[in-house]
């Protein structure tokens, strides 16, 4: 048992304590936890985001669209993997044909959901329109895609993810852990940013507990925050 288990502390006395600790290895990441309440009704936290200084390289999803005429045209052009209609369900849900992130036009989201929200739903694949993947303009949510990165809680609603190195100055550490925090309080209805009817009547995931990190420093729980 670490010493600081039973002890909160300010952010930035906590990332003195992580950086005195990881001294020998600069390059190490500070590591973010945010626990979240998960209340009968809600859904997994998840969403997409671009830290001011980002502590890793970003991945590139592999992203698959259905949709047809112009708007499959656009998002062949904006640099959609895949691009189809219905002719692509079998293959998704035989998982034959795969991606990391799925969109559709409202048009066809009928159409796919009968057959792929019990295949795409639990993995959180599944387009939503209140995730923003059920769009009339994919083109333009694939090119905000460039230069964010997915988050996602686990089904216990924690939260964890690589939030900055070690070496950077305590500034930049406190921006990316403010922002992060910021973006799944949003997210998680912590923190309202919409008038939307079913956005508000969902179930707020509870921010209960935020813990900063080093592979071989302690979990600091964070009072400031």
């Amino acid at each position: 048992m670490s010493i600081y288990d039973s002890e909160k502390m300010t952010l930035a006395d906590a990332i003195h304590v992580l950086r005195s600790v990881e001294v020998g290895s600069p390059n190490a990441t500070y590591e973010l936890t945010i626990k979240t309440a998960m209340p009968r009704g809600s859904v997994v936290p998840k969403g997409r985001i671009s830290l001011p200084r980002e502590p890793k390289a970003k991945p590139k999803d592999k992203v698959l669209v259905f949709a047809d005429g112009k708007a499959a045209e656009d998002a062949r052009r904006a640099g959609a993997d895949i691009v189809g209609g219905a002719e692509l369900v079998e293959g998704v849900a035989s998982g034959r044909i795969q991606a990391t992130l799925f969109l559709s036009t409202p048009t066809l989201v009928k159409t796919i959901s009968q057959r792929l929200g019990r295949v795409l739903g639990p993995r959180g694949l599944m387009p939503s329109e209140r995730r923003g993947t059920v769009t009339d303009d994919v083109a333009g949510y694939i090119r905000r895609l460039q230069g964010t990165t997915e988050w996602k809680g686990d089904k216990a609603g924690t939260i964890r993810t690589p939030i900055a190195k070690l070496h950077y100055p305590a500034e930049d550490v406190v921006k990316n852990v403010r922002h992060f925090i910021n973006v799944v309080r949003r997210a998680t209805g912590n923190q309202s940013q919409s008038t939307d009817k079913d956005q508000n009547s969902r179930p707020v995931n509870a921010i209960t507990k935020i813990v900063l990190s080093s592979r071989q420093g302690p979990g600091i729980q964070i009072a400031d925050l």
